[in-house]
């Protein structure tokens, strides 16, 4: 029997009097079942003789699933010639981030923190030593830089290290930023990243002045958040609590989020972890993976996992929300309503990670406290290991034009576009996926990276495949989750 992929081959381009196909994708998914999606996230499961029947041209006019395959762009007749512009104008729409340009902006404030978690991404300094903190001269540099992006809305985030350890540089940039949007007009947004230790009600003031939405890091209930956020002389949950109280006190619970990061101790406690944001009055929690950088990619620690382990942690956690909101508790997993958001509406998602081409540069960019730019976060990470090569040059030195039509960064974007990469081009997950060339980078050492034993392609995959079996075999479940999208 010839594979379906050759048979693929053999019929995409063919015309035949009923019907011609339209461009898509396909992946096995289950026994009997296939994933078939389109350029703009159009989906639709079928079985084996479904799709041969599909390849061949041999589906009858008047059948249920050639009218749901026309209707989703899967085929095109005589009666249908208005799909092909239909079908254009979703995929712009898909892409539309492309448009706006860059958006987010990230100000690493310093690179001094008061913890140390073990986890640590960023190879943080102590909080006494010197020289690590972004002067005011960098930060108008930053400021001045990031007005020349197009994007109509841009989001302003404060790294570090603990961004509150230089708060006077916080302030000066939102004040400054706010005075200048007054000619600019942009819809600004300010967000603090902070551990809470050092928040106080003089700063959360401010904070309400100002619309600053706060985002920090609970990792779980007392035990857990301490063994993976111990801090110096300190109980660094308990500070956290308080925190997070005061935020909810002066700000609302709608200016805090938080995430966590999974450590091979969190592997133990899927259900203990969702309860303590629910504890807390948070009404959702992002599901992080370990990321290879800092203190976090050094090959003797105790706190890492294989990432069979997070899937199936992930599975478990998710299981445990859906009947949360089975029984009427309202609470979301973050990194599945990203992906359902891609497969269920027009939309694309601001998320760096599931973008094509990588949202690297064209929609972040991040400040170092020194001056240097890099394209994303985890570039950013990489160099404080000593790798500079996503680096794309510094503020004191080299104009918005010179960094942002720099060859290194235009070949890079032109490079992760997962719509012509090996594997993901006939991926029927492709729509809804993304690239992180930082992270291949630094497990594989190539930007494209391979994608047979890549743990990013791995962990989106499934989850991925894990979301659509339950929209297809789930109606509980697929109602809590078509909310979240």
């Amino acid at each position: 029997m010839p594979s379906l992929e050759k048979l693929l081959t053999d019929h995409r381009t063919k015309f035949c009097d009923n019907y011609s196909l339209l461009p898509f994708r396909f992946s096995h998914i289950a026994p009997e079942k296939y994933f078939l999606s389109n350029f703009a996230g159009e989906y639709f499961v079928v079985n084996r003789q479904e799709l041969e029947a599909l390849i061949k041209h041999n589906l009858s006019y008047d059948s249920e699933l050639y009218n749901s395959l026309k209707s989703r762009h899967f085929l095109l007749d005589r009666d249908s010639t208005v799909s092909v512009d239909m079908l254009s104008t979703k995929y712009r729409t898909k892409m539309s981030f492309l448009r706006q340009f860059t958006s987010l902006f990230m100000f690493v404030t310093t690179r001094r923190c008061d913890h140390s978690c073990i986890y640590c991404q960023v190879s943080h300094r102590s909080k006494s030593d010197e020289g690590f903190d972004m002067t005011e001269e960098i930060a108008d540099k930053a400021i001045d830089f990031m007005f020349k992006s197009p994007s109509p809305a841009i989001k302003v985030e404060f790294q570090g290290g603990e961004s509150l350890l230089h708060f006077d540089v916080v302030k000066y940039i939102i004040e400054r930023t706010t005075h200048k949007n007054l000619s600019e007009k942009r819809d600004v947004q300010f967000v603090i990243t902070t551990n809470l230790s050092n928040m106080t009600r003089e700063i959360l003031q401010f904070c309400m002045e100002h619309q600053v939405y706060i985002s920090t890091s609970l990792d779980g209930h007392k035990e857990l958040h301490n063994h993976n956020r111990p801090r110096y002389g300190g109980d660094s949950y308990n500070e956290t609590i308080e925190g997070i109280a005061m935020v909810k006190e002066f700000l609302g619970s709608d200016k805090l989020s938080a995430l966590m990061t999974t450590t091979k101790m969190s592997l133990k406690y899927p259900t203990e972890i969702v309860d303590e944001y629910i504890r807390q009055g948070l009404s959702s929690i992002f599901l992080r993976v370990i990321n290879p950088y800092g203190f976090a990619s050094s090959e003797d620690n105790d706190f890492s996992y294989d990432i069979t382990e997070w899937i199936q942690f992930y599975k478990s956690v998710l299981a445990y929300i859906l009947e949360l909101n089975y029984s009427g508790i309202n609470f979301r997993e973050d990194f599945s309503s990203l992906i359902l958001r891609k497969m269920l509406t027009p939309f694309p998602t601001g998320f760096v990670d599931l973008q094509s081409p990588a949202g690297i540069g064209i929609s972040g960019i991040v400040f170092n406290y020194d001056g240097r730019v890099f394209p994303s976060d985890e570039a950013r990470m990489l160099s404080a290991m000593g790798d500079d090569f996503f680096c794309i040059g510094n503020l004191l030195q080299h104009s918005f034009k010179e960094i942002m039509l720099s060859d290194f960064l235009l070949d890079t974007i032109n490079t992760t576009m997962t719509e012509g990469m090996p594997e993901c081009y006939e991926c029927g997950f492709q729509p809804y996926c993304g690239s992180d060339p930082v992270r291949h980078y630094r497990m594989q050492g190539d930007i494209i990276g391979y994608k047979p034993t890549s743990d990013f392609c791995r962990k989106n995959y499934e989850v991925i495949r894990h979301l659509i079996l339950l929209l297809e075999d789930n109606k509980k479940a697929a109602k809590v989750l078509r909310y979240w999208a």
